[in-house]
Parts: C-alpha cells; structure tokens; sequence
C-alpha cells in the first residue's frame, strides 16, 4: 500500500512540475553534480563548448537563445558580448569557487559567463558571433555537456588590444595586440565584440587584461569621413588611472584603413572633441 502512494506521489510531482521533482528522490542524500570546468575548441564548421562535472550530469540541461541575460536571483542584466547570446541552465548542479568567466578566441564563441547558481539551478550566458541553431548533448567518463555551435561563415583575422599589465607605468603604448577570428560582414563591430568579450585564459596569464572603465558594452558604432564614432554603455569612469578603455579602442578601430580618427562617447552621449579630425574621449575618462 505505501508503495502505491510513494508511485501516486511521483506521478503527480512529475504532472505539476515536470520531470525535475522524480530525479531529485531518486538521488535524495547525494550530493549535486558540480562544475569543474569549461572549456572549447573549433572542429571543422563548429565550435563545440563544453561544460565539465565531477558527480555525474545534471538532472536536466537546457540552451536557448534570448535577447538579455539576467542573473539569478537578482534579475540585474549580466553583460555578454557578441551578436546573439544563449542561456544555458543545469538543474540540480553547483559550481566550484571562482568558475565564474572563460573567454575564446574561436569562429563562433566568444565567451561564457556565470549568470547564476541558485536553488541548485546552475546558469550561464553565452555570447556566439552569429545566432546559429545548437545542438546539446552529454558525454561520460568524465560528465560533461557538449554545446556544438555551427559556424558556416567565412572569418579574417583582426586584431584586439588588450592592456599588458606589465607594460603598465614603463612608458610607451601599454598595450597589445591579438589575433582573433571576426566575421568581415562588420568587421568594426566583431573587433569591439571580441575586446569586450576580454582575453583568453592564457592570455591572461601572460599579463593581458581587459581595462573596462565600467563600460558593459557599446552602442551606436559609426565610421563616417574616416571617423569613428562609438557610444559606451553600462558605465565611464577611469578610477583616476591613465590607462583606460580608450587605449583598446583607439588601436582596434585605426587598424581599418577606413577610420583615421577614434570619438567615444559616454553613456549620456558626451565626447570632449566630437567635431573636428581628432581623437577624443569623454570627460569621464580622464585620469
């Protein structure tokens, strides 16, 4: 007769709340499957991103694209760069400390961004170069989900300049470049997509680090008489440092035979020089 009722009971969480209820007591007392890694690499026409875990797999996963990635519980805007963005999610799933961001320098992705760990639901936005439809599978020994993302498009390689940290106070341009891959349909814009993005693991670990001065983002990127105009958005302040955002920017956009001159603007539209054939930046990123 208990058995009966224990059966009754499953069936009606499974019909409320779909099939996360019945997974949860069949491994009540163990602990969830937590993240340990992510990692990517291209195969020829995709990109495949992969989620590893140490316990097993998730008792649910899902990826979709949205238009805006909010954080968890909070419901604040989590940026991510990139022109389309999906929501991946682990049902019953922790993550280990500090497995909070990765960067790639791939066709397709350009990053992975923790945008949540709450109630033991796990969620992370991920910024592609183009929205292209996914495939999501799992894999054993170890457990891991694999996200392909296709890439059927033709790329050129361009560089980004990211803030050296050991050129910083020694004189001279304090910055680097990379390479990265970027769709030459707008190529402009793929560049600020992949500065925002930030470098790559290994990147930083030779010092490269990205200088947001607050910006989450830009808006509104022009090239117009050999003048590049970009709008920041999220944020605009330079801690009183002398190296800023603008040393990124100012690099990344000349290095287009097209843009002779580099005006960024502040979130309220503001530039110090915005006539004229000069560089300029806004007030607020000034040391």
């Amino acid at each position: 007769m208990n058995r009966h009722r224990v059966a009754a009971a499953a069936l009606a969480l499974a019909g409320f709340g779909g099939l996360l209820g019945v997974p949860a007591m069949a491994s009540a007392g163990s602990p969830p499957p937590t993240l340990t890694d992510i990692r990517a690499a291209h195969h020829k026409g995709f990109d495949r991103l992969v989620f590893e875990f140490r316990g097993g797999l998730p008792t649910e996963r899902s990826a979709k694209y949205v238009s805006t990635v909010f954080a968890d519980p909070s419901g604040k805007v989590v940026p991510v760069s990139g022109g389309a963005r999906l929501l991946v999610r682990f049902f019953a799933a922790v993550v280990r400390p500090n497995l909070t961001e990765r960067s790639f320098a791939l066709p397709g992705l350009l990053q992975a961004v923790k945008a949540g760990s709450f109630e033991s639901v796990l969620s992370y936005g991920v910024g592609v170069a183009k929205k292209e439809p996914v495939h999501l599978s799992t894999l054993t020994n170890p457990a891991r989900v694999v996200i392909d993302i296709p890439t059927p498009y033709r790329t050129k390689p361009l560089h980004v300049f990211f803030v050296d940290s050991h050129k910083v106070g020694q004189g001279g341009t304090p910055v680097k470049a990379v390479t990265r891959p970027v769709i030459p349909v707008s190529p402009a814009v793929g560049v600020m997509q992949r500065l925002f993005a930030g470098p790559t693991l290994a990147e930083a670990a030779t010092g490269l680090r990205f200088i947001s001065s607050d910006a989450t983002g830009f808006k509104q990127l022009t090239i117009v008489h050999r003048v590049a105009r970009v709008h920041l958005t999220g944020g605009c302040n330079s801690h009183g440092r002398t190296v800023t955002i603008a040393d990124e920017i100012i690099p990344a956009l000349k290095q287009f035979g097209s843009v002779h001159w580099v005006k960024i603007y502040d979130q309220a539209g503001h530039t110090e020089r915005p006539n004229g054939h000069s560089d300029s930046i806004p007030a607020c990123l000034e040391p």
